[in-house]
């Protein structure tokens, strides 16, 4: 009887699923975005539909727009509001200096999360974890992978100290996913890192989007996306300017909590698109204004569109995304200050596309970190 009560107590308050799983039961991956613009999370639609055609459960983490994005391109999943790292932005675009200035609010955000996934790990039953740039989330306990195009950190000063950083915390996952091709890179130097610390798999681009035919004709389309306050900056430039070029235009800003629409004489806006719908208008426009984020990069190379980048004021990998692509001829780039969309649009018609063949993923191998018992 002593043993039988000692038994009954150990599953007081808890639940016997945790303990006893069904051996045909779907092995559960914590799919976690990190919340700074809309890139991240829009890089993990085409994981988790790939895990999902391969059997897995996937649970989604993270906070913001973000996690409403993912709610609305996956209604019935789980999901976790994990905050982010509370990075505040400036608007004079001296993001180097400010981020250094808040390095002590990122680790203890960092540290944080990583005592938070101990515990999801055991309320979720997490058989495996992927974790786009959010460096806390690793655990012995299951099967972690770190995903990240940013292997060499772009910072005009304290670059190497910060390599290191970043190195150091990558160390603490089973594999990092880079997105994208050792050989024929879409990101340049961002991701070409010789001997890494930790194991480092090229797993080719991904896009959540897939080539159509087009529907309608489109002069630009426009994507307003990032971190406060330089995306409503950038949203009132593309209005002012869009409304004057008489062009026929569709701004999407990138705001998934609401869901409105506006027409102002040739411009239409939206709150937010679908991944679906936002697949079609891109095909539909001859030209793509947006940030330089390698997620909206990969997405336009996947579709061979005509770009125009205008980087984030101070956001160092963005400014290098959009100066690697204009010398390359393979995109048109403006700083923000000086946008002009007319000019911009002229030139960037006369450029060839945007295009990769990076997009091929050996998913059956990935995945089977998170298959083996």
């Amino acid at each position: 009887m002593f043993v039988f009560c000692q038994f009954l107590n150990f599953f007081k308050n808890r639940s016997i699923f945790k303990y006893f799983r069904n051996v045909n039961s779907k092995k559960r991956i914590l799919v976690a975005p990190l919340d700074w613009g809309l890139g991240h999370a829009s890089r993990c639609i085409p994981i988790a539909k790939v895990l999902q055609k391969e059997g897995f459960e996937v649970v989604f983490a993270t906070s913001g727009r973000a996690l409403e994005l993912l709610i609305k391109e996956f209604p019935k999943n789980d999901f976790i509001k994990l905050e982010g790292y509370n990075i505040t932005y400036p608007k004079n675009g001296q993001m180097a200096v400010s981020m250094l200035s808040q390095l002590f609010k990122i680790w203890k955000s960092i540290r944080k999360e990583h005592i938070q996934l101990q515990q999801i790990i055991e309320d979720y039953n997490i058989d495996g974890v992927i974790s786009d740039n959010r460096y806390g989330l690793y655990s012995k306990k299951v099967p972690c992978v770190f995903m990240t195009h940013q292997l060499k950190i772009q910072s005009p000063i304290f670059s190497e100290t910060l390599q290191k950083i970043n190195f150091k915390y990558i160390k603490k996952f089973d594999e990092c996913w880079v997105p994208d091709s050792n050989k024929h890179s879409l990101s340049g130097q961002l991701s070409n890192a010789n001997n890494t610390p930790f194991k480092c798999r090229y797993i080719g681009a991904l896009s959540r989007f897939e080539k159509l035919e087009k529907t309608e004709d489109l002069d630009i389309l426009a994507i307003v996306s990032g971190p406060e306050p330089q995306r409503s900056i950038f949203e009132e430039l593309l209005k002012k300017q869009l409304i004057a070029s008489k062009l026929k235009a569709l701004l999407v800003l990138g705001k998934t909590e609401e869901n409105k629409e506006e027409e102002i004489e040739s411009l239409k806006l939206v709150s937010h698109l679908s991944a679906k719908s936002l697949n079609q208008q891109m095909v539909n426009a001859d030209v793509v204004i947006s940030r330089s984020g390698y997620s909206t990069v990969m997405d336009i190379a996947k579709l061979h569109k005509k770009a125009i980048f205008v980087p984030t004021p101070g956001q160092t990998e963005q400014l290098f995304l959009a100066k690697y692509f204009y010398d390359k001829n393979m995109a048109f780039a403006m700083h923000q200050k000086e946008l002009d969309i007319q000019h911009a649009f002229q030139k960037a018609k006369n450029l060839s596309p945007l295009t990769s063949d990076n997009f091929e993923v050996d998913w059956h191998d990935l995945l089977s970190l998170f298959k083996s018992e």
